[in-house]
């Protein structure tokens, strides 16, 4: 098989020169002001399943997004296609929409003052010298591993291989024009155990902006297996109270819904859990919650928001104490407040780890639940409360016991902060959320 890639990715410099046509012609309609950002992507992804190839998908991608103003009425529209003419006829698309609505006093641009003015270099972008014939080898060889490392692995749902890269520009009238470069690749595995006639199903991968940050596939396909076989003789436990631990993978879960909860969008619609809470103590005071968005290779590594904004290193909670929380302009507007430069969310969350690894706080949680998978998505954003499907393990005398499923863990995201009882020192650095794992001092565990 002969695969080629897409066409090579379009300069900056492209790019620039078709943003600017756009907020020229934005200008020649009559906005007051306008915004738009262009973007290119390429690469692809493939999956192998029992050595054979499933799936080779090429990706070639481009967008315009164009945002206009005429005073305060607001109208945008997208498009792939960068000619003069797809530019126009989308600009057109973006004033008629913004002539036909009504004002909203919190729409415009963000503020001049704020535009992002330094572009440190964040070594973003490394393209994978792999071609998709290396790709498959590679895939084949990942789940050959997971086949190898426990003999009750007996079916597998593929390994995969993807490599993206990409080039944006976004642009608006104040003058500020910025352009990033960046990449992405993986590599996973899938596969199942059986014993009799039970069936176990686990996974394991690997993503990094640099092909030499990931995991080797023999290691992702061996920890895959290994997973899956760990599972195999799941008991169900009666309802009671326990400990439990989330690993990394899934105590991001747990971050993820306090960025949710101070997030501009959730506290102007007053649809957070977190509302009132500034200055207060909402974590355990082990936490302490930094956005670092000028990490080398960052996950979400950026020196603007999507507003041109500049970004900053901030203390999000310190010592179990919110200190601030994540707006754009318009959710600023709306509240009162100025932007914090998370126009498009958090940039590099960082956990202060704590001083023990995993097996040490499984020691410590003597008896309780390590939870490895979560199922479906029952939490409120409004009062916080928490309820997932779970399956795992059960851990006594500080030491594994027997993996468990069905199960459902519930609390109160508030409660389980504060309950927070450990972190651990076993950070994933690859992750947009930093985080190791996080032990909780108790939550209902029902069958």
């Amino acid at each position: 098989m002969t695969a080629q890639p897409p066409a090579t990715l379009p300069s900056p410099s492209e790019l620039a020169d078709r943003v600017q046509k756009v907020l020229e012609r934005a200008r020649a309609l009559g906005a007051t002001s306008a915004e738009a950002s262009l973007s290119a992507s390429r690469g692809y992804s493939l999956s192998v399943r029992k050595s054979e190839v499933e799936s080779l998908e090429f990706q070639q991608d481009r967008d315009l997004g164009v945002t206009v103003y005429f005073g305060q009425r607001k109208g945008n529209a997208s498009t792939g296609d960068f000619s003069d003419r797809g530019i126009a006829d989308a600009v057109r698309a973006a004033c008629d929409i913004a002539q036909a609505t009504g004002e909203d006093p919190c729409n415009g641009l963000a503020d001049p003052a704020r535009m992002a003015r330094e572009f440190p270099e964040l070594d973003l972008d490394h393209p994978w010298d792999l071609s998709p014939e290396q790709g498959i080898e590679l895939a084949k060889a990942c789940e050959a591993a997971a086949f190898a490392a426990d003999a009750r692995i007996t079916q597998s749902e593929g390994a995969s291989v993807s490599s993206h890269r990409g080039v944006s520009v976004y642009a608006n009238s104040h003058g500020f024009i910025g352009h990033r470069h960046g990449s992405q690749h993986s590599i996973s595995c899938a596969v199942v155990a059986g014993e009799d006639e039970e069936m176990q199903r686990d996974y394991w991968y690997s993503g990094a902006r640099s092909p030499a940050d990931l995991l080797s596939a023999e290691a992702i396909g061996r920890r895959a297996g290994e997973r899956a076989a760990a599972r195999v003789g799941s008991r169900k436990l009666t309802t009671r109270q326990a400990p439990v631990l989330f690993p990394p993978e899934l105590a991001r879960g747990l971050w993820g819904h306090f960025i949710g909860a101070i997030s501009g969008g959730s506290l102007y619609r007053k649809a957070s859990f977190l509302l009132d809470k500034l200055g207060q103590p909402v974590f355990s005071p082990l936490v302490r919650l930094e956005q670092q968005p000028f990490l080398p290779r960052g996950s979400a590594s950026a020196a603007w928001d999507s507003e041109g904004v500049a970004t900053q290193a901030r203390v999000l909670v310190d010592d179990g104490v919110l200190q601030g929380w994540l707006l754009g302009s318009y959710s600023a507007r709306k509240l009162g407040l100025q932007s914090t430069g998370n126009a498009g969310g958090v940039y590099n969350l960082i956990v202060r780890p704590g001083t023990q690894d995993f097996q040490a706080l499984v020691r410590q949680m003597h008896e309780g639940l390590i939870v490895t998978e979560l199922l479906g998505h029952g939490v409120n954003g409004v009062t916080g409360d928490y309820s997932r499907g779970a399956a795992g393990f059960w851990v006594e005398n500080g030491e594994i016991a027997y993996p468990v499923q069905e199960l459902t863990i519930a609390g109160n995201l508030l409660e389980m902060y504060r309950d927070i009882a450990a972190l651990g020192n076993d950070v994933d650095l690859l992750a947009g959320t930093r985080s190791g794992s996080v032990l909780l001092s108790k939550m209902t565990i029902a069958a």
